[in-house]
């Protein structure tokens, strides 16, 4: 085993006193033939997360290397990814946030193993499954297909900021080496970041489930800015924003593409709003024939 560490792993964790130490063993129990480094970001908690991971800091000094805040910096628009990137000595960045946490002991092993052998790739992801963290029960996959493939730009910008789970990507930081502008002015997510993967290589998928999201996490960004339709606009709003941008920093070359998802993305508000005759009108009445709309129809009939 390699003393040189090959992968950074972002942890981002507020108010996470519930889930934390869950999240840092799902990442200890990794096995890997090289080291990793876990950057945890405590973005100024109120409850007792900073203190568990003191505990974790102490115990694996060598691999835990934590930041405390003392004020918040979510609340001030500063985005955690540069600030993890600035100190990470990995060649691959990995994502767990504070309230997820990784199932399978060799997931980082089996990403970089694929990533070593395709320089190409940019980002490689996996299924996962979405746990609540009320019930703690799963409550559905996140299982964009049913085969290992490789995701274009196209299928990436069309699956939206779902298409992944986020504690399933793993990314190169030589191919992802500095975050363009779309990036940086967004507020939505892990969205534009698979969408930078896509544009600066290759984007794999992995039909492996090796991690659990957690939903219905009370405070977390979910929760406070998807509940409500007024906050669903303001998303959807945000969302249209960051096309916006990569369409002009691409040159218009996914015009078409970008064009069809906003228009997609509106349907289905107008469809929460009850607003069924705007959903007719022409631009809209494509999707009632998607497999999507039949998809998502059907899981709120049987939840």
């Amino acid at each position: 085993m390699t003393n040189e560490i090959m992968v950074s792993i972002e942890c981002n964790s507020y108010n996470h006193e519930a889930f934390i130490a869950e999240a840092l063993d799902s990442i200890l129990m990794q096995k890997t033939n090289f080291a990793f480094e876990i950057l945890i970001h405590d973005d100024a908690s109120t409850d007792r997360t900073a203190d568990i991971i003191r505990k974790y800091e102490r115990q694996y000094p060598d691999i835990i290397k934590p930041i405390y805040q003392t004020e918040n910096q979510y609340s001030q628009g500063i985005p955690f990814e540069l600030l993890a990137n600035e100190r990470a000595l990995g060649k691959y960045m990995a994502v767990c946030e504070g309230d997820d946490y990784w199932t399978d002991p060799e997931k980082l092993q089996i990403q970089v193993d694929y990533m070593e052998r395709h320089p190409e790739c940019s980002m490689c992801v996996h299924a996962a499954e979405k746990v609540s963290a009320v019930t703690k029960k799963t409550i559905a996959a996140v299982r964009p297909s049913y085969k290992n493939k490789v995701y274009s730009v196209e299928e990436v910008i069309e699956g939206g900021g779902e298409l992944f789970a986020t504690n399933s990507i793993l990314y190169s930081r030589s191919r992802i080496s500095e975050m363009p502008e779309y990036y940086l002015n967004a507020t939505i997510g892990d969205y534009p970041l698979v969408i930078c993967g896509a544009l600066n290589g290759t984007v794999y998928y992995m039909d492996r489930n090796m991690a659990a999201y957690r939903v219905e996490v009370k405070g977390s960004w979910t929760d406070t800015q998807l509940c409500g339709i007024s906050a669903k606009k303001k998303h959807l709003q945000d969302v249209e924003n960051l096309l916006d941008e990569v369409n002009s920093y691409t040159h218009f070359k996914y015009d078409k593409v970008i064009n069809r998802t906003k228009r997609r993305d509106r349907f289905y508000v107008l469809l929460k709003q009850l607003k069924i005759k705007e959903t007719l009108k022409a631009g809209y009445r494509q999707f009632y024939v998607k497999p999507e709309f039949f998809r998502r129809i059907f899981k709120k009939i049987t939840i």
